[in-house]
């Protein structure tokens, strides 16, 4: 089974290099973690920004499309990268392709509930990182550097803006595969707004809270593929057990 994991805004895959070294042996041996990287960071940093969301969209697609087809797999998106996962869900379905087995969602409330973004492009600079440093998105030395900043800021407005273009459109038939939600207790979002993922499926729903703030994935890094560890193996024995 692979596991494909979408980046938050301003991050690239690397962000989940460090989750294949630490899976366990029984996870590293099952499921192959597969980060994707997007437009204008790491190993694609000369392609440009994408214009808007549904441009990030086509992308992404185009660079899973392949590797599912005869392939058990599971979804993951942080944050910018959980509304990707949602959407993907159903671009995905829409071509008539094979189908996630789950899919997971943290750092994010689900797209049913309108917000105004606590993180907004239109941002005086100095403000758009206080906030990002707020959140703990970004070395707190990063402010100090003007190579890094001049580098690192196009980067994350730009997904910022993008996920500014995002128009959520409720469809009827729900997400079918189980989900799983997991957020931090100190990030900006309470279990009314968690639970509203729900809403979006019809199958297996599971919610987790952990320490931390909007990137406790950082620090959560075992406690999270000890969840997906849980939730695929248990698929995994369930559909085998159906054949």
């Amino acid at each position: 089974m692979k596991l494909f994991c979408l980046p938050y805004a301003g991050g690239s895959k690397q962000a989940y290099a460090s989750w294949k070294k630490y899976a366990g042996e029984n996870f590293a041996q099952q499921i192959e973690i597969e980060g994707i990287e997007i437009k204008g960071r790491g190993e694609r940093f000369g392609a440009g920004f994408y214009h808007d969301f549904a441009e990030a969209l086509d992308d992404v697609y185009s660079l899973i499309k392949d590797k599912i087809q005869k392939e058990d797999y599971a979804l993951y998106g942080h944050s910018m990268g959980a509304v990707l996962a949602y959407e993907l869900y159903y671009k995905i379905a829409a071509a008539g392709r094979n189908m996630p087995g789950h899919i997971f969602f943290t750092g994010r409330y689900s797209p049913l509930v309108q917000d105004n973004m606590y993180v907004s492009s239109d941002l005086p600079d100095a403000e758009f990182i206080r906030r990002l440093l707020a959140l703990g998105g970004i070395p707190e030395k990063l402010p100090e550097s003007r190579e890094l900043l001049e580098f690192y800021l196009p980067i994350i407005k730009n997904d910022i803006r993008v996920l500014e273009t995002y128009v959520f459109r409720e469809r009827e038939d729900k997400i079918k595969c189980g989900i799983t939600v997991i957020n931090g207790w100190e990030d900006r979002i309470d279990i009314r707004r968690e639970i509203t993922w729900r809403d979006l499926c019809s199958g297996e729903y599971r919610s987790y809270y952990l320490n931390g703030g909007h990137f406790f994935i950082n620090h959560s890094r075992d406690k999270i593929l000890e969840i997906m560890a849980e939730r695929l193996f248990k698929e995994d024995r369930e559909g085998a057990g159906q054949e």
